[in-house]
C-alpha cells in the first residue's frame, strides 16, 4: 500500500502513488505529492484535453503541451492551461 501523503493538489492527507507516472523528474514529483484521487481526477482531465485537441502522443509538441497541463492542473504551475467549451456537452446531433 502507498504511504499516506499530504497532497499538494487537494491539500488532505491520503494515499500517495504506488509508483512514479512517467521515468522523469516531473513522475517522481507527482509520486511525492499527488495522492491517488487526484491522480484519477487527471487522468479523466487528460482523456478529454487528448480527445478534444486531437493530441498524436508520439509528436513532441503534443507530449510538451500534454506535461505543460499536467503541471498547470496538479501544481498551478502552468500559466496556459487548456481549456475544454462543454457548453455543447450531449447536445451534438450526428
Amino acid at each position: 500500500m502507498a504511504e499516506t501523503i499530504r497532497c499538494t493538489h487537494c491539500g488532505e492527507k491520503r494515499p500517495g502513488l504506488p509508483f512514479a507516472p512517467f521515468p522523469n523528474e516531473l513522475g517522481q514529483r507527482i509520486a511525492a505529492e499527488i495522492c491517488q484521487p487526484c491522480w484519477s481526477g487527471w487522468l479523466q482531465k487528460q482523456t478529454q484535453i487528448i480527445n478534444h485537441y486531437g493530441l498524436d502522443l508520439t509528436n513532441p509538441d503534443a507530449q510538451t503541451f500534454l506535461f505543460d497541463n499536467i503541471k498547470g492542473y496538479l501544481f498551478g504551475d502552468a500559466p496556459n492551461v487548456a481549456e475544454i467549451d462543454t457548453t455543447k456537452e450531449g447536445s451534438v446531433k450526428w
